[in-house]
């Protein structure tokens, strides 16, 4: 299950309102992993799900709620349609994860029992630790508190087979990042979300202009333009191409 929790994680700055991503294996209650962000949003679900993959493999099948990040709603109130993916929707399809939907009131309650041992505890020991600031938070979090978590409320599955799967030779990096196709411009650019990155010239090609093309935004604000299997350029986060 992933989730993420606004709260005002940090006692000694209360006004600073934090949202906590946390991924937790049902099976056994373990939290496999956890990170403060400034808000809940795609990106960040990505980038837990992420170091969830790398560390234990990839899940046969990840629950969430509804939230806008997990699925399009046409209108507040109606069923999610399920045959227009968000970006987490489309890499979980990519890597063969199976989207489970958490309507059960039992699976919300497992999310908020959860959230509240959490609000209760983590807050605390923060305050206590006298942290202020959202990368002390993260440090403590990955330092401190998940391996104690663990050990106080981790118990042993009913079926010992494992739910993940190894990873194998997959391009994490090309699947858990926000991509759009977008057609290159006549001055060889193209623009995502108002970020315009400039083509080089390619070899046998007087211009790329008109190429249908993918874009994609990685988790670490680097961007890079493919077509087909062809990497056109690679960008670092101020929009500079890089060799």
């Amino acid at each position: 299950m992933v989730d993420g929790s606004l709260h005002p994680w940090l006692k000694l700055a209360p006004e600073r309102m934090l949202t906590l991503m946390t991924v937790i294996d049902d099976a056994t209650k373990r939290l496999l992993y956890a990170e403060f962000f400034g808000a809940e949003s795609g990106e960040a679900v990505m980038t837990v799900l992420r170091e969830v993959i790398l560390k234990h493999g990839l899940p046969m099948a990840l629950y969430t709620d509804r939230a806008g990040w997990a699925v399009f709603t046409p209108r507040a109130g109606e069923p999610p349609d399920r045959t227009r993916l968000t970006q987490v929707g489309r890499a979980l399809k990519q890597l063969g994860i199976e989207h489970i939907l958490s309507y059960s009131p039992q699976a919300r309650g497992r999310t908020e029992r959860a959230n509240r041992t959490l609000q209760d505890r983590l807050a605390n020991e923060m305050r206590v630790a006298r942290i202020r600031t959202l990368s002390k938070a993260n440090a403590y979090l990955r330092d401190r508190f998940l391996a104690d978590y663990n050990d106080n409320f981790a118990v042993a599955p009913r079926d010992l087979e494992p739910a993940f799967v190894p990873l194998g030779r997959t391009d994490l990096d090309s699947i858990l990042c926000h991509q759009e196709e977008r057609t290159v411009g006549r001055d060889n650019t193209v623009v995502l979300d108002g970020v315009r990155l400039q083509i080089d010239k390619q070899r046998g090609r007087r211009t790329c202009a008109g190429l249908r093309v993918l874009v994609r935004r990685h988790l670490d604000g680097t961007h890079t333009v493919w077509l087909g299997s062809k990497c056109l350029g690679r960008y670092d986060a101020q929009a500079r191409a890089v060799a």
